[in-house]
């Protein structure tokens, strides 16, 4: 099976000279398509920039990157850009810029935001919604096209635990309902990661130290001698 993500030796280096920062480092990953894939480790780590790496975002200073282009891909950042419109038009609008005549992109928008339970405010202003309304409607922007690699960045972490709640369970459907969707995410909250995700990396300092199955990440007795700074970090030791 042709891997979706396949990056060799990437680093990604901001900056020039002693005062550089270098957010990734010899990093080497492989992503099949369906796989369920949560990135977790402190701030500062590199989750945000290997997912705008693989979502084009963000150039490789060294290594090779190749990316299924066949394959749709969205991204949902933790605090979406929505311009001052309506909802249904901000949904509608990369429709549009994909090619969709205006009528049927606004149709597709507006079927996406029923879908993530936001029909009612189609026609209000996004940037006057709620924080947690506001992540919805950039779910349904994201799914309107049809991804099949949904790419996440804290998608839930600047909600209040209700509205976490909702964008997680949105996701949890949009999974379920396309069992061939990839799913990349970053997430601080480990029990987020277990509910969603079936595969685990953790990154330090731009590297990955660990990668493992979700159930051998968090159950496996040998975590701690195999993994050590993984193991901290889940147990709360390294912040």
């Amino acid at each position: 099976m042709t891997p979706v993500f396949s990056l060799r030796q990437i680093g990604v280096r901001f900056g020039k000279g002693p005062g550089a920062l270098q957010a990734l480092r010899d990093i080497d990953l492989d992503i099949a398509p369906g796989e369920r894939v949560a990135l977790i480790g402190a701030n500062g780590c590199g989750k945000s920039t290997l997912l705008r790496l693989m979502h084009g975002l963000l150039p490789a200073t060294s290594g090779q990157t190749s990316v299924d282009s066949s394959v749709a891909q969205a991204m949902v950042f933790q605090r979406p850009y929505l311009m001052r419109a309506s909802a249904q038009t901000n949904v509608a609008l990369g429709l549009w810029l994909r090619g969709t005549r205006w009528k049927a992109a606004k149709l597709a928008a507006f079927a996406a935001l029923q879908r993530v339970g936001l029909a009612d405010h189609a026609p209000r202003p996004a940037h006057k919604l709620s924080g947690g309304q506001q992540q919805r409607v950039a779910l349904a922007r994201a799914c309107a096209m049809q991804p099949r690699v949904l790419l996440l960045d804290e998608p839930t972490s600047s909600l209040d635990p209700h509205a976490k709640r909702e964008v997680e369970t949105l996701i949890q459907q949009f999974a379920a309902d396309d069992p061939g969707m990839t799913l990349v995410f970053a997430s601080h909250n480990l029990g987020q990661v277990k509910r969603l995700a079936t595969r685990v990396l953790y990154l330090e300092q731009g590297r990955i130290l660990a990668d493992l199955p979700v159930n051998d990440f968090f159950d496996s007795p040998d975590l701690q001698q195999q993994f050590p700074q993984a193991h901290a970090f889940v147990k709360g030791d390294l912040v």
